[in-house]
């Protein structure tokens, strides 16, 4: 009892930091609320075959896609259902994002807003100077010299877009979502242009769970209490064999 009771109580405190981050980014585009679980995990060694850890993890993401809020802003993206946006992580890696909030650094490559260089089907896509910009369906980035409008236009790279199984899918502390392998472009996913896609997060449901989360807090803290009043009562019977 002491044993589950106080694994409990401690990944429970777990899980209520996991639906406060899942709140937190209520407002982040793209966002992937955690899914949460608790395990039990027997323990090992030497007279305690009949002890259990309780054990909170966190084994995925809830890929519901989220809804899509048009901005009229031409660097603003959303994937249309699955799919993904691949992107530079910091350690030079691929790494994938549903925010498609997207920003020309200094020299005019195309990044997120969070610093992160969106790759293309052959590396990064750099946007000559003094053009519009326009991203058709396909990830297919076009520009048009400014002051033209209506002009030829012409495509200077295209957004990779990937669609890996979810179950290969893995979320970083940065954020980015990394896969097993290499994955390659699908052309299947399509994106909206002028539009950002809204965080996934559920906020009744979100609410409902710090409140249950609370109530079996309390729950494990009140079976603490039990076990100590046990072991009091023992205490006292074997002293009065004694």
């Amino acid at each position: 009892m002491i044993y589950l009771s106080m694994t409990g109580a401690k990944h429970t405190l777990g899980q209520q930091a996991t639906v406060s981050h899942n709140l937190a980014n209520l407002s982040t585009n793209g966002f992937r609320a955690e899914t949460m679980a608790f395990r039990a995990v027997p323990l090992v060694g030497e007279g305690a075959p009949t002890r259990a850890f309780v054990v909170d993890s966190t084994p995925s993401a809830d890929f519901t896609p989220g809804a899509i809020q048009h901005t009229s802003r031409d660097l603003d993206i959303a994937v249309q259902g699955k799919g993904w946006i691949a992107v530079q992580a910091p350690d030079g890696s691929e790494a994938y994002t549903r925010a498609g909030s997207l920003q020309l650094n200094a020299n005019g490559v195309l990044q997120t807003r969070n610093g992160h260089t969106v790759l293309g089907d052959g590396g990064p896509i750099s946007i000559p100077g003094g053009t519009v910009v326009t991203i058709a369906g396909d990830g297919t980035v076009s520009t048009v010299q400014a002051g033209t409008q209506p002009g030829a236009s012409s495509a200077v790279g295209r957004i990779k877009l990937v669609n890996p199984p979810e179950a290969n899918l893995e979320r970083g502390n940065d954020g980015l979502f990394r896969a097993r392998g290499e994955v390659p472009a699908d052309a299947n996913v399509r994106i909206v242009s002028g539009a950002l896609e809204t965080s996934n997060v559920n906020v009744v449901d979100s609410m409902v769970s710090m409140i249950a989360l609370a109530r079996q807090f309390d729950m494990q803290m009140k079976a603490l209490q039990n076990a100590e009043a046990n072991a009091r009562q023992a205490a006292q019977l074997l002293t009065l064999q004694g």
